[in-house]
C-alpha cells in the first residue's frame, strides 16, 4: 500500500522537526565531546583517537544483527524510536561522569561513548530503511536538501549559542557541560514523541526476502552498488582519519576555547546552509556521482589548509571554505546509497554499507592519531587529504566506468529502424 501525498507531506514536516531535536542533542556531543575531554578530562591523543574510533567500532558490532532484526519488522517505527532514546540516554550517563569516584574519568567517557554508540547505529540503520519507505524517491532529493538546510541552521544556532555560554565559565569546570548534555537528553525525548508521530503503513515481509549471511554476500554482485561502495570506502578512510587531528589541533595547538570552536562549527554550517540548494540543483543536471567529486576534492582540502596557520581568524575561514563541500558529500554520499540500493532488500544494502564504511571509522582515526604520534600533525594532516583526493578521483573513474557501460550497450543494441 502506498503512503497518499497528504499523509507524505505530513511526515515530511515531521521529520523536519525530529530532525531539529536531533541535531540539537547531537551538537551538543558533536562539538564539545572533545573539549569537554581535553580540557575537564585531560584526555590524551590516544583517548581522542578512540573517541572517534568507538562510534565505528560499535556500528560494526550492532549493523548485522541490527539488519536481520530491521529487515523482519514490518513496522520500524517503534524499534527506531527506543533505539534513538537509548541513544540520547547515553548523554544523561556522560553528564554523570564528574560525580563518579575514580581518578581517570577519561577512560569513563571513551567507555560511556562506546555504549550510547551501539544503540546510536541502530537507530542510524532504521532511521534511514524507515525514511526511505515513507519518502518516495522522486521527492527525496528536494525534501532532503531542504531538510538538510533547516537543521543545519538549527544546529548553527545551537552550537554558537553554547559555545559562548560556556565561555563565560572557568575551561576546566565540568558543571556548564554537565548542564548541556543534560539538555541534550531533553532534546533526544523531544526526538523520539516527534518520530512517534509519524504515520507508517504496515508493511508485509515475505519470508523469502528476510535479511540472511547469504543475502548480504550476494549483494557485492549489483555492480552500480559495488563500484559506488569502494569509492566510499576509499574517501571515508581519508575523511575520518583528521577528525581527531582537527579537534587535537584546534585545542592543543590553536589553543581554541569553547567560543572559537564555536564559531568554526558556525562557520563551517553557514556555508552548508548557503550551498546545500546548489548541489541538489547540479547533481539533478549532471549526476550524483560527477558532484561526488567536486565535493571529495574540496573536502581533500581541508587537512591541508587547517596546518597552514594556528589563527584563529584564519581557521575560522578555512571552515566557512570547507563547509560548502562537506554539505554537499554528507547530502551526495546519501543520496547516492538510496540510488545505488534496490528498493527490494534495501537494507541489506544500507548495513553493508554502514558496516564498510564503520570499519574504515574504527581504522582511519587509530591511523590519523599513529602518524601523528610519529612525524606529526603536519604529516598526518596532509597524508589525510592525499587519500581523500584519491577517492575523490575513484568517484570520477566510476563515472568513466558508467559512461563506457552505457555506450558499450547501445553499441550492442545497433541503429534504430524508423517503419
Amino acid at each position: 500500500m502506498k503512503y497518499s501525498m497528504d499523509i507524505i507531506k505530513r511526515n515530511e514536516r515531521l521529520s523536519t522537526w525530529n530532525g531539529a531535536a536531533s541535531i540539537i542533542a547531537q551538537s551538543f556531543m558533536m562539538s564539545f565531546i572533545p573539549l569537554f575531554a581535553i580540557q575537564v578530562l585531560g584526555a590524551s591523543n590516544f583517548q581522542i583517537g578512540l573517541i572517534s574510533s568507538m562510534p565505528s567500532l560499535m556500528t560494526m558490532l550492532a549493523m548485522i544483527p541490527g539488519a536481520i532484526w530491521i529487515s523482519r519488522l514490518e513496522l520500524k517505527k517503534a524499534f527506531t524510536a527506543y533505539s534513538i532514546f537509548a541513544a540520547r540516554f547515553g548523554l544523561f550517563l556522560i553528564s554523570l561522569i564528574p560525580f563518579i569516584p575514580y581518578t581517570n574519568h577519561a577512560w569513563i567517557l571513551v567507555v560511556f561513548i562506546g555504549l550510547l554508540n551501539f544503540p546510536n547505529a541502530l537507530a542510524t540503520l532504521s532511521w534511514q530503511s524507515f525514511i526511505g519507505d515513507l519518502i518516495p524517491d522522486e521527492r527525496r532529493g528536494k525534501f532532503f536538501s531542504q531538510r538538510s538546510q533547516i537543521l543545519t541552521i538549527v544546529g548553527m544556532i545551537t552550537t554558537f549559542i553554547t559555545g559562548a555560554l560556556l565561555n563565560i565559565f572557568d575551561k576546566t569546570d565540568p558543571v556548564p557541560y554537565q548542564w548541556i548534555f543534560l539538555l541534550g537528553f531533553l532534546f533526544g525525548i523531544l526526538e523520539v514523541y516527534y518520530l512517534i508521530k509519524h504515520t507508517e503503513i504496515k508493511k508485509t515481509v515475505k519470508k523469502q526476502n528476510a535479511l540472511s549471511m547469504k543475502m548480504i554476500s550476494g549483494i557485492f554482485q549489483h555492480k552500480p552498488y559495488l563500484y559506488f561502495l569502494i569509492c566510499a570506502i576509499i574517501f571515508n578512510f581519508g575523511w575520518q582519519m583528521a577528525w581527531p587531528l582537527f579537534n587535537i589541533y584546534q585545542i592543543n595547538d590553536a589553543h581554541a576555547t569553547a567560543f572559537w570552536i564555536s564559531v568554526f562549527t558556525v562557520a563551517n554550517q553557514i556555508s552548508q546552509i548557503v550551498s546545500y540548494k546548489w548541489w541538489g540543483r547540479f547533481s539533478d543536471r549532471y549526476g550524483n556521482t560527477v558532484m561526488l567529486f567536486i565535493a571529495a576534492m574540496g573536502i581533500g582540502t581541508a587537512p591541508f589548509l587547517t596546518i597552514l596557520s594556528t589563527n584563529l581568524y584564519y581557521l575560522a575561514l578555512t571552515n566557512l571554505w570547507t563547509g560548502t563541500f562537506v554539505a554537499g558529500t554528507v547530502m551526495l554520499l546519501f543520496n547516492q546509497l538510496l540510488r545505488v540500493s534496490p528498493e527490494e532488500n534495501r537494507t541489506a544494502f544500507l548495513a553493508n554499507y554502514n558496516f564498510l564504511i564503520a570499519l574504515m571509522g574504527c581504522i582511519a582515526p587509530q591511523i590519523g592519531v599513529w602518524l601523528l604520534e610519529l612525524y606529526g600533525v603536519h604529516f598526518a594532516m596532509t597524508f589525510s587529504s592525499i587519500i581523500r583526493w584519491l577517492g575523490a578521483f575513484s568517484f570520477l573513474v566510476v563515472v568513466y566506468i558508467e559512461y563506457k557501460s552505457r555506450k558499450k550497450e547501445k553499441a550492442l543494441k545497433g541503429p534504430s529502424i524508423s517503419v
